[in-house]
């Protein structure tokens, strides 16, 4: 098992096509890095819901999951489920949003997520963020979309149990739907953790990295 460290990590991205789709995708790793990273910044962006519940669910989640951090979100209004139509307004937020920062890590959606909200987004990230390691979280969901994911972020039980708790705490819109509980969230937790020797993992896509590990020159 090879543990590479992404360095000094000042600033992060987080996007979601959804309200919720960040915190069930990443949101023990958000809870991990903030709590270890007092004042780390968030620069988060969501593609819907704007103007609704949803989104005043979507700040006070994301204040949790991100606790002692310089979270700046924005919550648009695009129609749930029509990204692919709106692909025009979705790449001026993607790059409005890359103008502003410069990240350390980006968390968003898999490329090969079956909802087409999910991969609109995801196959957004590379054309403004080129140069920047882009994780990409998975959520369950009746596609059956779960694949192979070749980058792991354990989580200690009491960050695993949490994001559990926030999730259910923050988002009592979505606890009418049969996949959204505790065992469902849990489940995937638990089997991700055994892929990477841990009690309790979220996984992650990385499509493409670049390494650097070592910098020295023959004969020196």
């Amino acid at each position: 098992m090879i543990r590479l460290g992404a360095g000094p990590l000042e600033r992060i991205v987080a996007v979601g096509a959804h309200c919720d789709d960040i915190a069930i995708g990443a949101g023990g790793t958000l809870l991990s890095m903030c709590l270890a990273r007092p004042g780390l910044r968030v620069d988060a962006l969501v593609l819907s819901g704007g103007g609704t519940e949803r989104e005043q669910e979507e700040q006070a989640a994301l204040a949790a999951f991100c606790p002692g951090a310089d979270l700046r979100l924005t919550v648009l209004k695009l129609p749930d489920g029509r990204m692919p139509v709106h692909w025009d307004e979705a790449k001026a937020a993607v790059e409005e949003l890359r103008e502003r920062t410069e990240p350390d890590l980006v968390l968003a959606p898999r490329t090969d997520d079956a909802h087409q909200d999910h991969r609109g987004l995801a196959r957004l990230m590379p054309t403004a963020f080129r140069d920047h390691l882009v994780l990409g979280y998975e959520i369950v969901k009746w596609d059956g979309d779960l694949g192979r994911p070749s980058a792991y972020q354990p989580l200690s039980p009491e960050v695993a149990e949490e994001k559990v708790r926030l999730l259910q705490e923050h988002y009592p819109s979505q606890r009418h739907r049969p996949w959204y509980d505790r065992e469902a969230f849990l489940g995937l937790a638990r089997i991700r953790g055994i892929e990477c020797h841990a009690r309790y993992a979220e996984a992650f896509a990385v499509t493409k990295l670049t390494l650097d590990l070592g910098t020295s020159t023959v004969g020196e």
